[in-house]
């Protein structure tokens, strides 16, 4: 982050010290030492208050920060939505053979919640994945590192990605077949 730098820049531009410049802000040396050091960030209170003492606007302070919390965030969502909608629908595969097994049509109805919520999910990663102009596997790893996507973007080739979302497709299909076969094979084993 950015804010980090420019903190150190105006606090030895004025000549401060870090305990200077705590006491003219009330707080202590080592919350000046942890922000300079990336430890932690102040809130706004704080930012208004060394805006004000160094003379610059709030956005040249936190120059660069607010895009890339925006970019932290949108990582967060995406995999928090990733995690989801593999959960459930582990879950939905898993457990389809079981519920139904013990609570006939009922028990597809709970299995058809997980399926909808693990949907729910992915129809947001979708949406992600548009608003980003997402669309190769490698920009989305790029995406979830935190990378340059650009240099992803510079390698499409159309034909190759239409194979390899038809191979993804396969493969997550054929992989959900088979754990729903395992979950089968342990339910009829050890429940029959």
């Amino acid at each position: 982050m950015n804010f980090s730098k420019q903190l150190k820049i105006y606090r030895e531009r004025d000549g401060l010290s870090q305990e200077e410049l705590a006491e003219k802000i009330y707080v202590t040396r080592q919350t000046i030492s942890k922000w300079e050091n990336d430890h932690t960030y102040p809130d706004i209170h704080n930012l208004i208050a060394l805006s004000t003492l160094f003379e610059v606007s709030l956005d040249e302070l936190i120059k660069g920060d607010v895009e890339n919390m925006r970019q932290t965030i949108g990582v967060a969502k995406f995999n928090k939505h990733t995690g989801v909608m593999f959960v459930f629908m582990i879950m939905t595969v898993i457990s389809i053979v079981p519920l139904m097994d013990l609570w006939g049509w009922y028990g597809v109805g709970i299995s058809l919640v997980f399926w909808v919520i693990s949907m729910v999910a992915a129809l947001k990663i979708e949406k992600m994945k548009k608003m980003e102009n997402i669309q190769t596997y490698a920009e989305i790893l790029a995406f979830t590192e935190g990378k340059n996507i650009q240099v992803a973007r510079e390698k499409r080739d159309k034909k190759r990605d239409r194979v390899n979302k038809i191979k993804i497709v396969l493969v997550f299909t054929l992989t959900a077949a088979i754990i729903c076969l395992i979950s089968v094979f342990i339910w009829n084993w050890f429940f029959r």
